[in-house]
């Protein structure tokens, strides 16, 4: 099976160093850097079972690939339109195209009885949709606790780490089924479901809960949580994402607000939307913050605690320069 990976940071090198193992021809789309030691060295991901290493084919040229049997999207919301503008060349007449990312989707309304409508937060212009169209994508959920600790390594410790698939309209396809596979076959958990939109409200429930506390306060999920007015703040949001979730037909289940909260205390993890300001790239405010809350006024749910903190928090992405006009000229 051939598949790319397109955007083989923290979550896309992961993905790839599992499909290599898997035994899949495994292609990667890097930019920088790491795409240099990726080429001249290959790619390292630390994992909980041991440090895996593979030698993709690695490029920042689509051109160079020709067409794949599956195309696995890994980049932040930030540059999907280079994506748009770039993935063509991978594309044959059936390969689907999965978006493993976090926070709402660009799709989430296709397939639905809202189809038809659209979310041009997530993708302006309809690039997306005029370049990879809704009848090839797939839907795509990661838990994987990783970062880039050097040019073309990887550190993902978390023993848990999983892909959540699954088609728009909630069919097990076989194309579905073929790219659990071939991550599973890895290594990692590849999970297809068949109803990945409640996949992504419980996933988007951990960045909400989490992302804009740790982005205001600097500070890693665990300093985050120790305080108990955040954790209260922190259990407020959970409650009002939740009945967002539900308010739209996609109710979360498993542990309440509390044991959520709990666990994601003990973790000495600092969310990807504080990594990225950290590192100063361009910030995932639309798909993590934006796009719930737009989402929730639909629903008609009230979600005080949560406009506060994403009010502040995208004033310190604007205040950084990685929200807004200004980063979207330096991207």
């Amino acid at each position: 099976m051939r598949v790319c990976v397109y955007g083989a940071g923290a979550i896309g090198g992961h993905i790839a160093a599992r499909l290599a193992r898997g035994g899949a021809e495994v292609s990667v789309i890097a930019r920088g850097a790491h795409l240099r030691a990726i080429q001249a060295e290959g790619l390292a991901v630390e994992a909980a079972d041991g440090t895996l290493r593979c030698r993709p084919r690695a490029t920042d040229d689509p051109t160079t690939l020709g067409p794949q049997d599956a195309v696995i999207v890994t980049v932040k919301a930030p540059a999907l339109p280079q994506v748009a503008a770039g993935i063509a060349p991978l594309l044959g007449p059936d390969t689907p195209v999965a978006f493993v990312m976090n926070g709402v989707p660009w799709w989430y309304l296709d397939r639905t009885p809202r189809d038809g409508r659209r979310l041009p937060l997530l993708d302006p212009g309809d690039a997306l949709r005029d370049s990879i169209g809704i009848p090839r994508s797939l839907g795509g959920v990661v838990y994987s606790a990783a970062s880039v600790v050097a040019p073309g390594v990887v550190r993902a410790l978390a023993p848990d780490s999983r892909v959540v698939l699954g088609e728009l309209d909630g069919a097990m396809t076989p194309r579905l089924a073929a790219l659990a596979q071939a991550i599973a076959a890895g290594g990692m958990h590849g999970d297809a479901v068949p109803d990945i939109r409640r996949a992504v409200w419980t996933k988007l429930l951990g960045n909400l809960t989490t992302g804009p506390l740790c982005l205001l306060g600097r500070c890693s999920m665990r300093d985050a949580l120790a305080a108990p007015a955040v954790r209260d703040a922190a259990l407020a949001i959970a409650r009002e994402a939740m009945a967002v979730a539900a308010a739209l037909g996609e109710p979360i289940g498993g542990d309440t607000p509390e044991g959520r909260i709990a666990r994601s205390a003990t973790l000495h993890h600092r969310p990807s939307i504080l990594q990225d300001l950290e590192a100063g790239r361009p910030m995932e405010v639309e798909a993590l913050f934006l796009a719930p809350l737009a989402l929730a006024r639909e629903a008609g749910v009230a979600t005080p605690m949560l406009d506060l903190v994403v009010a502040l928090a995208v004033q310190a992405a604007r205040e950084a320069g990685l929200y807004g006009p200004q980063a979207e000229a330096s991207a």
